[in-house]
């Protein structure tokens, strides 16, 4: 999976984005195993047309079903048919959001609270705050959280419940 070439992509094509999930995670606070890249993006018109843009850069493909996975098309409105799509690209898997749980609607509030950071390679991007992971970690049902996760951003955030 190359993180940098996929995060230049989005931010070469200003895209709206906030890096989210297992590599946000594993880039600001432990090494964690995660085989996709979460990127929760404003949810409108003009950003789909950013969005589309740097998924096709990519050489992005994503279908409906097996059988008709291709290459996300010109027109960026595929993208209103759901709220996560996964993708396939020749860089790594990526996951698109449009609405991440826990954090409905917040996606301004979020993005204001997203600090911008660089990978090991100098790539910039924006992560979501420590904050705003753990309210995501404990958003999910006990059984899929991952513990760990939630004791580090307890922790980073100085936290002790689940409020």
């Amino acid at each position: 999976m190359n993180v940098d070439r996929i995060l230049n992509a989005f931010e070469s094509h200003s895209a709206d984005y906030i890096l989210i999930g297992g590599v946000n995670f594993l880039l600001n606070h432990a090494p964690e195993l995660t085989f996709d890249v979460d990127l929760w993006i404003r949810d409108d018109e003009a950003n789909w047309q950013s969005t589309n843009a740097a998924l096709r850069e990519l050489q992005a493909e994503w279908g409906p079903s097996e059988q008709e996975w291709k290459a996300v098309p010109p027109d960026p409105l595929w993208l209103r048919r759901q709220s996560v799509f996964c993708l396939t690209s020749p860089y790594g898997a990526i996951d698109v959001f449009r609405e991440v749980k826990g954090l409905e609607g917040r996606y301004a509030e979020c993005k204001a609270a997203a600090p911008r950071r660089s990978t090991a390679n100098g790539q910039s991007y924006t992560s979501l705050s420590d904050r705003d992971m753990l309210q995501c970690q404990l958003a999910l049902p006990e059984n899929v959280r991952k513990i760990s996760r939630v004791e580090i951003l307890r922790r980073a955030t100085g936290q002790t419940n689940d409020r």
